[in-house]
């Protein structure tokens, strides 16, 4: 299978690592033009040297898209794109007595409220163009909501929900709203957590990941964090003309971490 999206211009929201980072990679070496965020310039001027020095297109957009202000900021500048990964989200474990009101909105406007404000703003474009796809980074806690963080679970159920809404709002115009679901996955973020265990133990990094995973999500089939790459790879397929009859999909790369058909 051969994905080429030249011509096309794709918005990766909160893309200077991870798998954001992956994400936009992935989409440049297919040909498109990929327009990397972040809200500190030195990170998304890094992004963009790594996608351009591996021979892709790619331009930076400095500001916070968990805000109205960084949204609109972003539209002002971009006013148009084929492709809008809201990739954009927070974590954070915190015990549902000791939530406050404000760590619920903010984790409801960094990771729900600006995948709605871009879709809003770029779909009526898709739509008058006649080719578009939008796709939610949600995760497996989505459905297996994490106890240690059920504020940051339901941020990633609303991802599914609005995404399965857009796909229906956008039928019949030839332009696909999907969700990704992946599971534990060894991006910065989780190797950063993971550094004092793998320097108590002088172990491998995945292999420090693959107990984390067994210990924590033990239902998990691979019995390893996957990589950025892998969750990358198939939210470029979403990306792609080819998964043209996808659409209102929750998907799943979760590794069989949600034990269901």
């Amino acid at each position: 299978m051969q994905i080429d999206l030249a011509g096309r211009t794709a918005i990766v929201t909160g893309s200077t690592g991870g798998i954001g980072l992956a994400i936009a990679r992935g989409l440049a070496g297919c040909g498109a033009r990929v327009v990397v965020n972040g809200r500190k310039a030195p990170a998304v001027e890094r992004a963009v040297a790594a996608i351009t020095d591996a021979g892709g297109q790619a331009t930076g957009f400095v500001g916070d898209l968990g805000t109205a202000d960084g949204c609109a900021a972003l539209v002002a500048a971009h006013p148009a794109c084929d492709i809008l990964i809201n990739n954009l989200g927070i974590f954070e474990p915190r015990d549902f007595f000791d939530t406050p009101d404000a760590d619920w909105t903010r984790f409801f406007e960094v990771n729900v409220m600006s995948g709605v404000r871009l879709s809003r703003a770029y779909l009526p474009g898709m739509e008058k163009g006649g080719w578009g796809r939008v796709i939610f980074i949600s995760s497996e806690s989505a459905l297996n909501i994490p106890v240690e963080m059920i504020h940051y679970g339901f941020s990633k159920t609303a991802q599914v929900a609005i995404a399965r809404g857009l796909a229906e709002r956008m039928a019949g115009t030839n332009v696909t709203v999907n969700s990704v679901l992946p599971g534990p996955t060894l991006s910065e973020g989780l190797a950063d957590m993971l550094r004092p265990e793998q320097e108590r133990t002088h172990k491998p990094l995945a292999e420090v990941a693959a107990d984390f995973v067994m210990t924590h999500r033990p239902s998990s089939i691979i019995r390893r964090a996957a990589t950025v790459e892998e969750v990358a790879n198939m939210v470029v397929y979403l990306s792609s003309p080819q998964a043209s009859a996808t659409t209102g999909a929750a998907v799943r790369v979760d590794g069989g971490v949600l034990s269901t058909i």
